[in-house]
């Protein structure tokens, strides 16, 4: 494995990796089902539908039965609601400011690529501060595919002029290990997101906590 030097790149997905953003989600979500005449769902059954984007998450939260022209309401409703109550309660997790500080203060390039879509996730981290560490913020319509295809990686890459092995995917999900492997990089797992159940499909090259260990790892080689 290659030292890390200001050619690595370290790229983060965003909700359950970066932010907890659980509850705004939740919310934003049970209120497009009540804008479509539907009970609320349990927040738990909503976090275990986040991961594959926007359209995703509104057709499984609005169900099978759902028509299609009801899923494209529902989900322009949930964009426009989400996009004003994105940081009502969404806040960093713990020691991911400290880690980020630290992994820019020594040089590498760092990145967003979330299936979120980018502009969102570009107010949330301008609100969370983060973007002045930030290399590039990729959502999930930034490209014609989204995660776990690997072109978010690959033009990362390109435009920082970093080799695979220098190249590192944080995420919290099967998506983005998956991700990871498409594109040839290192994947490291983080336990404290949304879905780490579902880490163990597609095992991680590191498993960490917290993000802390994450940049310890790095700093360390």
């Amino acid at each position: 494995m290659s030292s890390p030097s200001a050619s690595s790149l370290l790229i983060f997905d965003l909700d359950g990796t970066l932010i907890d953003s659980r509850l705004d989600l939740a919310n934003a979500v049970n209120a497009t089902r009540a804008e479509m005449g539907k009970p609320p769902l349990e927040h738990s059954v909503v976090y275990s539908y986040v991961g594959n984007g926007a359209p995703v998450l509104i057709r499984k939260a609005m169900g099978a039965e759902a028509s299609d022209t009801d899923v494209q309401h529902a989900l322009e409703f949930f964009l426009a609601y989400y996009r004003d109550h994105a940081v009502d309660a969404t806040v960093l997790y713990p020691g991911v400011l400290e880690s980020l500080e630290q992994l820019h203060a020594a040089g590498m390039r760092l990145a967003v690529l979330t299936n979120k879509p980018v502009r969102i996730s570009e107010a949330i981290m301008n609100t969370m501060g983060l973007t002045p560490m930030l290399f590039r913020i990729y959502g999930g319509n930034s490209f014609e595919q989204k995660k776990p295809h690997p072109i978010g990686i690959d033009t990362l890459r390109a435009e920082a002029g970093v080799t695979p092995e220098n190249t590192w995917m944080v995420g919290d999900s099967i998506v983005d290990m998956q991700t990871a492997r498409n594109a040839g990089v290192l994947a490291c797992g983080v336990t404290y997101g949304f879905q780490p159940e579902t880490l163990a499909q597609c095992p991680p090259d590191l498993l960490v906590d917290r993000m802390q260990d994450f940049a310890a790892r790095i700093l360390s080689q």
